[in-house]
């Protein structure tokens, strides 16, 4: 069963806004890296199918699949890399505290994902305040 990370997106207050600076980055030829100073000691577990679960204004909204994780540097410049894909999975919403850094999230935690227009996709802002009102 795969491991996964949450952890809360900083700057950009929908998924769309994380869309925009990511498609920045790509064309400035930098790849999809998420830098953090500790790396996971279960990044094993991680890599064996997990993903990186986006927290935005305090609710889970999408993921993107993890595709590696290294550690880069020693002593006080020491960091992590998570490489994740560059596709954007839209979850259910899931309401998730404040924290710091990145936590790990057991499969059995993790938001279904949203399924396509088709299976009838609600909108970010639809689904945060039904899920607000105990709607959904």
């Amino acid at each position: 069963m795969a491991l996964h990370l949450i952890k809360l997106c900083v700057g950009a207050e929908t998924p769309d806004d994380l869309r925009t600076w990511r498609a920045a980055r790509a064309a400035a030829g930098h790849p999809p890296v998420v830098r953090t100073r500790q790396t996971p000691k279960r990044a094993a577990e991680i890599l064996a199918g997990g993903s990186l679960y986006w927290v935005f204004k305090g609710v889970i909204l999408v993921r993107q699949p993890v595709q590696a994780i290294e550690t880069i540097g020693e002593g006080a410049g020491r960091r992590c890399e998570i490489r994740v894909g560059e596709k954007m999975i839209a979850t259910v919403p899931q309401p998730r505290r404040a924290f710091q850094g990145w936590r790990y999230l057991d499969q059995e935690d993790v938001p279904a994902d949203l399924g396509g227009a088709a299976d009838g996709e609600v909108p970010a802002e639809l689904a945060r305040r039904l899920r607000e009102i105990g709607a959904w």
